[in-house]
């Protein structure tokens, strides 16, 4: 049998792996799926979608989580690393007929032990409120389908808020809705209320209030996720035509954008306190976006595919005020926070803002992520301050990534700027995972700390190599209808030109947009696993574990180092080595 680390079979799923924290175990006792524990097949349906809400009962196992397969909607009791899940059980179960599920977001502001308000987004462009708990379905909207008839991408709560959500389609717009309100019985009639480059911003023009409350129109194709900032002030969008943009979301004025290396940007979210935003998509990178900057400070490059969640673990990103080569901060420093929908620790924005200060000692910040792709690929990275605040003109020789490859293109057939996942026991720390010993520079960004985003967007399997695909999408480019809803054809015309003239790549290829590769720091993951034997899905970081949740179906949870419960440690022998065939 193969080790940890690799073996003669790459095909060989992990079920652990270590990084300088310890070991992470993938729990089998813990894994959740439909009750019948029978793969899903996966063929033209839409990603598997996992969310989390905590009921803050007194019982301590509070956290519950919802997932959807298929055309099934499935709500439990999420027991975590602690007891083994009882999938013959669920709290609530959907079957839908005609649509399917595509996304879903619990409101943790109102949610207790009683109630709790989740919004579930469909294929079919509906929106539906439901209470889980209650088993009742409060409210659907669009449901004659007359505000947008594509598929929902995204539904988020809008932070802070007890009635006001978000929802992105395929066709390129977002619409906010209050629940209060009825959507109408005839096409809503737009008005503009601020236009800008490559998006526009319309209100419902009506007698009575009615949803949706605001329209906004972004880019061209597909809106495949948004994500908002800690903070809930700004919003970061990624669409289907590569482009990243960050709205401050109350004045409606755009604060930023960034463009894919190539292909359409699939998935984004914040680090804890809103100074950086990562994104991930077509171009099988991660990129890292300084918020403050407003321009990529690094990209990372790890997977053979499609990138589909990247995510921040803010239970790892860690603030060090005494020793700088320190990587990490102790467990009691982290368990206050940042806790999963529950704490918006202000005391670790205060240390975390430390090091835009001149006058306070040197402090040491790592910011910890994931991201997970279609290659079923789990790669974990750290964002380290060599790369955040370089101390002298940028030269390859900062990364760890050498000059060769560091030119060679990021996804091509070779593949020869990444390091080879399943080498045997975890390397040294390459350089720009390591920590200088000068002083931090400052820098004027804004932001709060919260919670990481939960976010994804998949496409179809990608199989072609880096040329093949540009050369197709630059085709597509030409074939692709603009969705700019009901801006009058003059505005229209505009903002179509702008849009065009924005994603040709030759024109945005070098500049700050979009760097070109030896122009940025090229981060290697720490680690790079194969953990699933179809596409992966979910992300998300929990205080004593990962989630994780590939197209088949199942949601897996790896115990953080130290946090395996009694129950699930002895389940770990069942496989020796660490790898399962």
């Amino acid at each position: 049998m193969a080790t940890e680390g690799g073996g003669k079979e790459m095909n060989e799923i992990k079920t652990q792996f270590t990084t300088r924290e310890g070991l992470y175990k993938l729990l089998p006792h813990s894994e959740y799926s439909r009750p019948n524990r029978v793969p899903f097949n996966s063929q033209g349906s839409n990603p598997v979608r996992v969310s989390f809400v905590n009921l803050n009962d007194q019982s301590g196992n509070g956290d519950r989580l919802c997932f959807n397969v298929g055309r099934e909607l499935y709500f439990y009791i999420y027991k975590g690393v602690r007891k083994a899940a009882d999938l013959s059980k669920p709290i609530d179960k959907r079957i839908y007929k005609g649509t399917q599920p595509t996304c879903h977001d619990f409101n943790h502001l109102t949610a207790t032990a009683e109630s709790v308000s989740l919004l579930v987004g469909f294929s079919a462009g509906q929106v539906q409120l439901i209470d889980p708990i209650k088993k009742e379905t409060s409210k659907l909207f669009n449901e004659e389908r007359l505000i947008d008839k594509s598929r929902v991408t995204c539904v988020k709560w809008v932070p802070g808020s007890e009635s006001l959500f978000l929802v992105a389609h395929s066709s390129g717009n977002m619409y906010l809705y209050n629940v209060e309100h009825a959507c109408g019985t005839t096409a809503p009639h737009y008005q503009l209320l601020k236009q800008g480059e490559s998006f526009a911003v319309h209100t419902c023009k009506s007698k009575s209030t009615r949803n949706p409350l605001l329209k906004w129109t972004v880019g061209e194709g597909a809106l495949n996720e948004f994500a908002f900032s800690p903070d809930g002030k700004f919003l970061a969008c990624v669409s289907q035509d590569g482009f990243l943009r960050v709205f401050s979301f109350d004045s409606v004025e755009l604060h930023g954008t960034m463009k894919s290396y190539f292909g359409g940007l699939l998935c984004v979210c914040w680090s804890p306190d809103g100074k950086y935003v990562v994104t991930g998509g077509e171009d099988d990178l991660v990129t890292v976006w300084s918020f403050g900057d407003c321009r990529v400070i690094a990209r990372g490059h790890g997977h053979k595919s499609w990138v589909s969640v990247v995510a921040f673990d803010p239970y790892t990103t860690s603030v060090e005020e005494s020793d700088p080569m320190e990587l990490s901060g102790s467990d009691e420093d982290f368990q206050d926070l940042l806790h999963f929908g529950r704490d918006r620790a202000n005391s670790t924005q205060s240390r975390l803002s430390k090091r835009n200060s001149t006058e306070s000692r040197p402090v040491s910040v790592t910011y910890r992520f994931g991201s997970v792709g279609q290659d079923t690929q789990l790669c974990l990275w750290d964002l380290t301050e060599d790369i955040l605040f370089p101390h002298q003109p940028l030269s390859r020789a900062r990364t760890h990534t050498n000059v060769m490859n560091a030119t060679s293109p990021p996804a091509g057939s070779t593949g020869n700027s990444v390091v080879t996942p399943g080498n045997s026991a975890p390397p040294p720390l390459p350089r720009s995972n390591s920590l200088p010993h000068s002083a931090v520079s400052s820098t004027g960004s804004k932001g709060s700390i919260a919670d990481g985003a939960i976010a994804s967007g998949v496409s179809k399997f990608a199989t072609l190599s880096l040329h093949d695909r540009k050369d197709r999408h630059h085709e597509k480019d030409h074939k692709r209808n603009h969705s700019m809803g009901h801006i009058s054809s003059k505005s229209s015309d505009k903002l179509n030109l702008v849009t065009k003239t924005k994603t040709d790549p030759a024109k945005t290829l070098g500049t700050p947009l979009c760097p070109r590769m030896e122009d940025v720091p090229l981060l290697e993951p720490l680690i790079c696993k194969k953990i699933a034997h179809e596409r992966l899905t979910v992300l998300i970081f929990l205080e004593d574990c990962i989630v994780t949740a590939c197209q088949e179906g199942f949601i897996c949870t790896w115990g953080r180092p130290g946090k395996v419960g009694l129950m699930s440690a002895p389940n770990q022998a069942s496989s020796p080595g660490g790898t399962i065939v």
